[in-house]
Parts: C-alpha cells; sequence; structure tokens
C-alpha cells in the first residue's frame, strides 16, 4: 500500500487474531445465558468489531454510535461529538462497547456517562488497545486486547486522516531522530 512502509510494525496480524480469540471466549463465558447488545464505535473499532463477534459464541444484535474527539488531528481535542447514534434503545440491555483504541480517556468517560444515563442492565467496555500514560480520566476498561506506549499508531481500522485503517497490522509512525551532540 502506497506510504504504508513509513510505518514500523508494532503488533503483527496473527497475534492481534489469537488475542482476538481470548477475549472472544472470556466475553462468552462472562455473558453466558444472556443475550447481548455490542455497540461499535466507529469508525476504528469496526475491523475489531467484526472479528471479535464472530469469536462470541452467544446470541447478539450489533449496533454502532459514531463519536469525534479527533477530527484529522493526531491528538485529542478533548471536545467529543456524536456523529451517528444508537438505532435502538438499550434500556435493561447488556451492553458491551467496542472501541479502538483508549488513549486520554475523555471520549470513552463521555460516552460511558451518556449509555449508562439510557439505563442499560449492564454496560461493559472492550478496547483492542489502551495507552495508560496519556490518561487523562480514568474509565473501567473489562476487556483490554494490548496496552501500548504512547505511539501514534495505524492500521486494523486506526487511521490517520482518515487512511490506512485497511493495514492488516498495527503500526506506528516512528518519531524523527534529534540530532546527535
Amino acid at each position: 500500500m502506497e506510504g504504508a512502509d513509513r510505518f514500523q510494525m508494532l503488533i503483527p496480524e496473527d497475534r492481534i487474531q489469537a488475542r482476538i480469540a481470548e477475549m472472544g471466549r472470556q466475553i462468552t463465558q462472562d455473558f453466558q445465558g444472556r443475550d447481548l447488545v455490542v455497540v461499535g464505535v466507529l469508525k476504528g473499532a469496526i475491523f475489531f468489531l467484526t472479528d471479535l463477534v464472530r469469536r462470541i459464541d452467544l446470541p447478539l444484535a450489533m449496533d454502532f454510535l459514531g463519536l469525534s474527539s479527533y477530527g484529522d488531528a493526531t491528538e485529542s481535542s478533548g471536545v467529543v461529538r456524536i456523529t451517528q447514534d444508537l438505532s435502538r434503545p438499550i434500556v435493561d440491555q447488556d451492553v458491551l462497547v467496542v472501541e479502538d483504541i483508549v488513549d486520554t480517556g475523555l471520549t470513552l468517560a463521555f460516552l460511558r456517562e451518556n449509555l449508562l444515563a439510557r439505563r442499560p442492565r449492564s454496560l461493559r467496555i472492550c478496547t483492542l488497545l489502551h495507552k495508560p500514560s496519556n490518561t487523562l480520566r480514568e474509565v473501567p476498561l473489562d476487556y483490554v486486547g494490548f496496552t501500548i506506549e504512547n505511539r501514534f499508531v495505524v492500521g486494523y481500522g486506526l487511521d490517520y486522516e482518515q487512511r490506512y485503517r485497511n493495514l492488516p497490522y498495527i503500526g506506528y509512525l516512528p518519531l524523527p531522530q534529534a540530532p546527535a551532540g
């Protein structure tokens, strides 16, 4: 893919898929005997959500929510907007939010408060990536795929200026090295 060669590999595709399989088994066990509503956060979580729900052996419904806090920037603005709302109420439902990355926690805190106000039976959060060094607001994370350092990552749904989501791995853009001296 043009331009993709500038990214360094962080998490290869086979490791991503193995971890998703583990997470799917755990979620299946945790929600055994219950119907589940899986809420994917657009656009970044779509690849993760698709692979994850295929690993969850339960009856489930899927819905989507669009949020924006980045625009085309590489850092969160801290201002969160809902760009697409759920299509159905979640009152008295067991809800699993599937997110691509938890960075500062500001977007997820906003989303969690918003969804809790809709009175679900339970609300759990699943993220593929977590950057704890950037945390500005603590949010309980029930399922975490990988904990990573503070790097700007792309691939497997994560983008830079809406590009590179389709890379099958997670990569990062190395920072320029300071001259020795």
